[in-house]
Parts: structure tokens; C-alpha cells; sequence
């Protein structure tokens, strides 16, 4: 088998191509949850804390003048911006949950699994064994 018929082979294959269009779905999903962070959430967030731009947060590591934005100081010199990295763990923490609970929805669309019959306790086994014994 020639590699190109190979490679033809694994990306014909189901699982493959439900990978591909979970990571395209899951990329344009990411947009959607990123979106709803930063343009409903976290000026809401900004606003209870001052009304200033959350993302803007961060610690001057050089000798950055006060009052200046995250772009402007990092134009300065080196900065950590702790607003920024709060809205993305934010997003990731949203993203999260909605996951969960889609997995949740389709484990309770596949029903209950029923659970697996016990087996039976040694001496119920071994009283079978007898009686089948005793048959013969």
C-alpha cells in the first residue's frame, strides 16, 4: 500500500473527521464564549470595580508612569497585566462549564447506562457447582 493510500485511509476514517469538524466548531465556539467575555461580562465586571477597563489592570515593572493604558505601558517597558490574564482564565472557566454541561446533556440523551448484574457471592457459586454435580 502505497503512503498516499495509506494517509487516504486514516483521513477517510470516521473518527478523524469528527476530530476535524469538532476543532472547526470548537474554534468558532471559542469566538462566541471570547466575544460574550469581553464585550457583555467584563465591562459589567469593570464597571462594579470602578468603571474602568479590567483588561487595562496591571503592575508596572519598570518605571512606567501611573495612569498610563496596557498598550502605552508596554510600550514603555515590561508590565503584568493581571486584567488581561483574569479575562482569559474568565473565558476559559465559561468555556469550561458550557462543555460540561453539553457532555452532561448527551450522557442524559444516551440514557442510563444499567449497571452490571452482581456477580454472585462464592458460596451461591459453589452450591451450584454441587447441585450441577449431583445431576450427572
Amino acid at each position: 500500500m502505497s503512503m498516499m493510500e495509506e494517509f487516504k485511509t486514516f483521513a477517510l476514517k470516521g473518527n478523524v473527521m469528527d476530530l476535524a469538524v469538532g476543532v472547526i466548531i470548537g474554534g468558532a465556539f471559542g469566538k462566541i464564549v471570547d466575544s460574550l467575555v469581553q464585550d457583555i461580562i467584563m465591562p459589567i465586571v469593570g464597571k462594579i470595580f470602578g468603571g474602568l477597563d479590567f483588561a487595562n489592570y496591571y503592575f508596572p515593572l519598570n518605571s512606567q508612569a501611573a495612569g498610563l493604558t496596557l498598550v502605552e505601558a508596554k510600550k514603555a517597558g515590561a508590565v503584568l497585566a493581571y486584567g488581561n490574564f483574569i479575562t482569559i482564565a474568565l473565558n476559559f472557566v465559561i468555556l469550561a462549564f458550557i462543555i460540561f454541561q453539553m457532555v452532561r446533556m448527551i450522557n442524559k440523551l444516551r440514557g442510563a447506562v444499567p449497571p452490571a448484574p452482581a456477580a454472585d457471592p462464592e458460596n451461591i457459586v459453589l452450591l451450584r457447582e454441587i447441585r450441577d454435580s449431583l445431576k450427572k
